[in-house]
């Protein structure tokens, strides 16, 4: 029952009309949950009061499968608003985006041209950009344009995703650039010719990957909810003696709130994946379709309106 629950949501989220309506009706039935309003001004007074209590943020203008140049353009300005915004507050805070979202449908060249203007504008605020891994077929592009601005720019990392069967190859290809990633399970749902399909299997690879990356000394952001993938990174880091400096821990806004909190009272640097904007439908259907708890949550939400 739950995988069937999982497929109806992801497939909801690539419903356009759906995507259409959803901007028209604002942040209702349980999305203002996991999104922290539609304006970079509602962001900024959210990752402010996640700051006071010591998390820091990593900030998402939401929007993604753009197939036109002005749409990919109007998002550009966004990211780079919020990019300005993060730096005139003086937050603690990165920027990830999706590519999709910089045209990378129209052409990676219109993509690129879009992520130098976004990193010009955070290397003049010193804020650090994260490229969002999305669904397979652009897995390859994604990676691509990664290691082309790497060359260029200090100030960016990318994210890989445990379900895949190529990750542990990208993975050994991407250490020559001693990159920063944010690894995570994976939130799309793929072909069996390419992902892994049982929670076990992609346990065992997010597993793998966290093992293989911290070892090989570079920066690690663990994104997980799974107390027994926190439990087996705190465990490893201490029997490696791995530097605090070298690890985060990353959640998402919304979800184990108390965790977050418990983690960075350990000592731990936790980050919250904070998203905001109008473009918020298909995140939200991915967040009903990872966790059960979430759909009975909105449901509740629903009930009491």
């Amino acid at each position: 029952m739950e995988r069937v629950m999982r497929d109806f949501f992801l497939f909801l989220s690539k419903n356009k009309p759906m995507t259409k309506a959803a901007k028209q009706y604002g942040l209702r039935f349980g999305a203002a949950r996991f999104v922290a309003g539609e304006t970079v001004e509602q962001a900024v007074e959210a990752i402010k009061k996640l700051n006071e209590e010591g998390l820091c943020v990593t900030l998402d203008y939401l929007g993604e499968f753009i197939d036109n140049e002005q749409e990919a353009a109007e998002m550009t300005d966004q990211c780079v608003k919020a990019v300005h915004a993060i730096g005139e507050h003086n937050l603690d805070s990165q920027l990830s985006l999706k590519l999709t979202s910089m045209g990378l449908d129209l052409s990676e060249e219109i993509a690129l041209e879009n992520m130098r203007r976004i990193l010009d504008a955070a290397v003049q605020h010193n804020v650090f950009v994260t490229i969002d891994m999305e669904d397979y077929e652009r897995c390859g592009k994604t990676l691509n344009i990664f290691k082309q601005l790497k060359s260029e720019y200090d100030n960016i990392g990318t994210v890989i995703q445990a379900y895949l069967y190529r990750t542990e190859e990208d993975m050994v290809a991407l250490n020559e650039f001693s990159p920063n990633l944010r690894l995570v399970k994976g939130a799309y749902k793929e072909s069996p010719e390419v992902a892994y399909t049982e929670k076990s299997q992609v346990d065992e690879n997010f597993r793998k990957i966290i093992k293989m990356h911290l070892l090989n000394g570079n920066y690690t952001a663990v994104a997980t909810h799974d107390d027994a993938i926190i439990d087996y990174t705190i465990k490893l880091v201490e029997g490696h003696n791995i530097p605090a400096d070298q690890f985060e821990f990353q959640m998402l806004f919304g979800i184990r709130e108390e965790l977050q909190r418990e983690l960075h009272k350990k000592g731990y640097k936790m980050r919250v994946y904070m998203p905001f904007g109008t473009d918020w439908y298909g995140y939200f259907m991915r967040r009903l379709a990872e966790r059960p708890a979430n759909v009975a949550f909105v449901a509740k939400g629903i009930i009491s309106k």
